[in-house]
């Protein structure tokens, strides 16, 4: 489990993901959500440009250069493989007053599967998930709001089952026309396969 620092409803995620059953990184600032949680990070990384204090000594810390070619995010990743770590759950990684992190996030989960990880990006609603010539079943998500995007290149070849608007092997295309957004879990189980291509889905519930 990796801790950013872009808020989070910490009371909902982390009673849907205990943070008991994970190796708990806190990045930068997201130790003050960890603490204020009542979590103890395993780890603490970052150069704590958007933390409000510096973080307690009782945690293992890494301090990092603010001027640097990664970001604290990427940098908690990295630690984690290197342990052998290679499902990762990114939290307070997602909105937050920078859109430009969120979108550095994106690429961290691009990192994490062409690495031969796992990777899924969440927050009090949202998921984000990375999928590439594979598939994603859902369960216990009906009325959740599903939309599919290409990534990481011009198309991707999806089918759904389970969604109130159904595809079979189509195409969708980044090509300035969203056909894959706003769709919606109408089926338990319901899924999202990805025949050809790289594709993020976003669940929202």
């Amino acid at each position: 489990m990796i801790i950013g620092a872009a808020p989070i409803d910490s009371r909902r995620v982390f009673k849907e993901f205990d943070p008991r059953h994970y190796y708990v990184i806190c990045a930068d600032a997201g130790y003050e959500t960890a603490l204020k949680a009542g979590i103890q990070p395993d780890l603490i990384v970052g150069d704590f440009d958007s933390a409000k204090e510096p973080p307690p000594e009782t945690v293992k810390c890494l301090t990092l250069p603010v001027e640097k070619d990664i970001t604290d995010t990427m940098y908690a990743v990295l630690k984690g493989f290197s342990r052998g770590l290679r499902s990762f759950l990114l939290l307070g990684c997602l909105g937050g007053s920078r859109f430009d992190h969120t979108l550095a996030n994106l690429e961290v989960l691009q990192y994490i599967r062409e690495h031969g990880g796992h990777g899924i990006m969440a927050d009090k609603g949202t998921k984000i998930f990375l999928l590439h010539d594979e598939k994603l079943k859902m369960t216990g998500m009906m009325g959740a709001a599903v939309s599919v995007f290409p990534y990481n290149g011009s198309s991707c070849t999806v089918s759904y089952s389970g969604l109130k608007y159904p595809l079979n092997r189509e195409q969708l295309t980044c090509g300035g026309f969203p056909m894959g957004v706003s769709n919606q879990v109408i089926d338990d189980p319901a899924e999202v396969r990805i025949h050809n291509g790289t594709a993020l889905v976003v669940v929202d519930q």
